[in-house]
């Protein structure tokens, strides 16, 4: 079978290097480059994050883009710096990390090419905001042409966001609110796009029984390295106001099992003022796109735990 390209963009979160681990365990996939967006994380530790997870798969053959967009709303410092404590973690420790951040190419510039010399339309996998493609199509509208489909962890359309910050009215999600100026912009510009918003991301929480499950299966070294990543965020975990979720795996299982969603066609907009900056909109005026609305969750959550039993070269 030929393999689907996927041009993966992501900003250096747990989720999001959880992702990139996920990606790489599905054979029918040839990842055609990265990007990293210093939004969720700091750029530095997040590319090295990246690196060490190539490094475990033999895959440091895929290039890495380094993204110097900076959004108007910053994520929580404290998110930021969890790249730091991937890095550290015995599995990944004792990796040399080669990469020079400012040495890598520019994400922008590295999307263009990558899509550009792509043999076939691509699908962009964002994790993170969406600021590296709108700028790639600003720069060269006709790479349009080589995208198959965006696949974005970002929006919320009817239930609460997760933004909880000043002048806010928590109608939005971080990724688009990170940029809300970008996020309209990918909207207007009416790409093949499927949003995996918080309505879905919400059914999928990382639970203590999930988590149980995974260390039931920790002799396999990828699960037990994905088991010491989210056991990161149990301090949220339960929490009386906030509660972490698969956001960016969800996003990304949808490459394997997108028949297992539930989508529906809307029109929406984004708002990009406050109170409600980064608000995704339904309304009849707005701009087509997919978005996921639910998912068989049995499925969801063997997938990933099989995928997770894959072996890696220690």
């Amino acid at each position: 079978m030929e393999k689907e390209l996927v041009f993966m963009d992501h900003d250096g979160g747990v989720d999001d290097i959880l992702s990139l681990v996920l990606l790489l365990t599905m054979n029918d996939v040839e990842i055609i480059g990265i990007n990293v967006t210093p939004a969720d994380c700091f750029i530095e530790p997040a590319v090295e994050s990246t690196y060490k997870m190539l490094h475990l798969f033999g895959r440091t053959d895929i290039p890495i883009g380094r993204s110097d967009m900076h959004g108007v709303n910053a994520f929580p410092s404290e998110w930021r710096a969890r790249p730091e404590v991937i890095n550290a973690l015995p599995m990944l420790i004792n990796i040399d990390n080669p990469t020079d951040t400012y040495a890598l190419p520019n994400a922008v510039d590295l999307l263009i090419d990558r899509l550009t010399s792509a043999s076939k339309p691509a699908t962009i996998l964002m994790t993170g905001p969406c600021s590296n493609l709108t700028e790639a199509i600003r720069t060269k509208p006709e790479i349009r042409n080589k995208i198959k489909q965006v696949i974005w962890m970002g929006g919320v359309f009817r239930t609460q966001g997760n933004v909880q910050t000043y002048q806010h009215n928590g109608t939005a999600e971080w990724n688009v609110f990170w940029d809300p100026k970008s996020s309209r912009e990918l909207f207007a510009s009416e790409l093949p796009l499927v949003c995996i918003p918080l309505d879905v991301t919400n059914h999928v929480p990382v639970n203590k029984e999930f988590l149980s499950r995974l260390a039931r299966q920790s002799n396999h070294a990828l699960s037990n390295l994905a088991g010491q990543m989210w056991a990161l965020t149990i301090d949220t975990i339960p929490s009386y106001h906030y509660v972490y979720y698969m956001w960016d795996v969800l996003a990304t299982s949808y490459i394997a099992l997108s028949e297992y969603f539930t989508l529906e066609r809307v029109k929406a907009i984004v708002s990009n003022k406050p109170p409600n900056a980064g608000q995704t909109l339904l309304t009849e005026n707005g701009h087509s796109l997919k978005i996921a609305t639910d998912i068989n969750k049995e499925v969801f959550y063997k997938y990933i735990l099989k995928q997770l039993q894959t072996d890696i070269k220690l």
